[in-house]
């Protein structure tokens, strides 16, 4: 059995899993923030309502996503050995930092909110989401730094055979890294965004006793989704313009770069097919079809005055079915920007067969599929979860439900003051 092939098989399946959870938590919580800061504003207790709702789906998401990060970071030392012992000393540098910020930080605020309903002022409890937000936001740009390096591997250098980290502020102007972390923050809020707007969709189609609750989520849903497709195809399309630059073989070795590239690899490693392979742009134009269907939703703005979105029905059924779509532009997206700096882990550095570690193929099946498992069984578990949470709709979700006060003896009454 192919251990390589079985290794790629595995890293695929965790961390494309795990990328959609990300993408859920960064939109939701960003709308989170909204909803709270309105109700700290206005006072209006219907922001309240909506804001316990929609957190309490983004608390579900999160501790499951969580739980498959961890596995995802268990195969950097199971399964590919080569890259950190390589590397480590410079792609190991930003995982650290995202892993302080987003398993402590990012965590401990979203503890004490979720605990501090009703014991926090107004104010302070509202400060401990916007915490929660920017940690979630730091903890996406690490994750891309680092990323971005191995696309685009700078400010190294290499000594007795392993690579040193020499130049930090080199990671943080990597011309990988800019228009890719837009892309992936703008495609979060176009699936949170989406996601608000399919479930509103979906109990206003059910002519919910919540009508005006979530005729206001649908509203926001479905302007942050419009605006967020167009920022998802402006930093989508950038990112062509880079590619010379930063992966001249992405697209075909035909330019004088990627000749240049070729064969330099070829005397530095041997002969080898150092093209990526058909299926990464194969990926990529899918996901470029998806967005220009995205954009419809810019058709929508319109219907939102005087409710004629909910009037015609046909929009919410057709926000409804809508859901599943961001998820599938978001797996698209990463396996054409992953496969596409094949055959390499580390662009132009470390090939993908000095990276794997060094055991047998049926052991790396029998970790495959227990992981492959393990995932499903979250994925599963969430997505029932939500669902369901989400059909009881807004009428009195867990979170932030008051305390329920101690029952009185009736031998005992307790006074009652006029």
């Amino acid at each position: 059995m192919d251990t390589l092939l079985l290794a790629r098989l595995q890293f695929a399946a965790t961390a494309s899993v795990h990328f959609l959870f990300v993408a859920v938590t960064l939109g939701l919580v960003t709308l989170l923030v909204g909803l709270q800061t309105a109700w700290l504003v206005t006072g209006n207790h219907r922001w309240e309502r909506l804001t316990r709702f929609w957190g309490q789906l983004y608390v579900i998401n999160y501790v499951l996503g969580i739980a498959t990060g961890i596995v995802m970071e268990f195969q950097f030392g199971l399964n590919w050995s080569g890259l950190s012992r390589y590397v480590g000393n410079v792609f190991g540098a930003p995982l650290a930092i995202e892993t302080l910020v987003a398993f402590f930080l990012e965590s401990t605020f979203l503890g004490m909110w979720i605990f501090g309903w009703h014991r926090l002022r107004r104010g302070v409890h509202l400060a401990l989401l916007y915490g929660v937000a920017l940690t979630a936001y730091a903890s996406a740009f690490w994750i891309m730094v680092a990323n971005s390096w191995l696309q685009n591997p700078v400010g190294y250098e290499v000594r007795d055979g392993v690579a040193h980290l020499t130049d930090f502020s080199a990671l943080l102007t990597n011309p990988a890294l800019g228009m890719a972390l837009g892309h992936v923050v703008s495609a979060a809020l176009l699936t949170g965004g989406l996601l608000m707007a399919g479930i509103s969709a979906w109990h206003l189609l059910r002519r919910t006793t919540d009508y005006d609750l979530f005729r206001t989520s649908l509203r926001i849903g479905v302007v942050t989704a419009t605006l967020s497709i167009g920022l998802v195809q402006g930093f989508g399309f950038a990112q062509f313009g880079s590619v010379n630059v930063v992966q001249p073989t992405k697209f075909g070795g035909e330019t004088p770069e990627a000749e240049a590239l070729i064969a330099d690899w070829t005397a530095r490693f041997g002969p080898g097919d150092y093209l990526p392979p058909v299926l990464a742009n194969v990926g990529l134009g899918f996901m470029i079809l998806i967005g220009f269907g995205l954009g419809l939703l810019w058709l929508l703005l319109p219907l939102l005055w005087r409710d004629w979105i909910i009037r015609l029905r046909v929009p919410l059924w057709l926000l409804v079915l809508a859901v599943p779509v961001p998820f599938v532009a978001l797996i698209l997206g990463w396996l054409a920007r992953e496969i596409g700096r094949q055959p390499w882990v580390a662009y132009g550095l470390l090939p993908v067969d000095q990276a794997v570690s060094p055991i047998s193929g049926w052991l790396m099946a029998a970790s495959l599929t227990g992981f492959t498992l393990l995932l499903g069984t979250l994925a599963v578990t969430n997505w029932v979860l939500l669902a369901r949470h989400a059909a009881r709709g807004a009428a009195d979700p867990a979170l932030g439900r008051p305390p329920a006060h101690p029952a009185t003896d009736d031998a005992h009454p307790e006074p009652t003051f006029v």
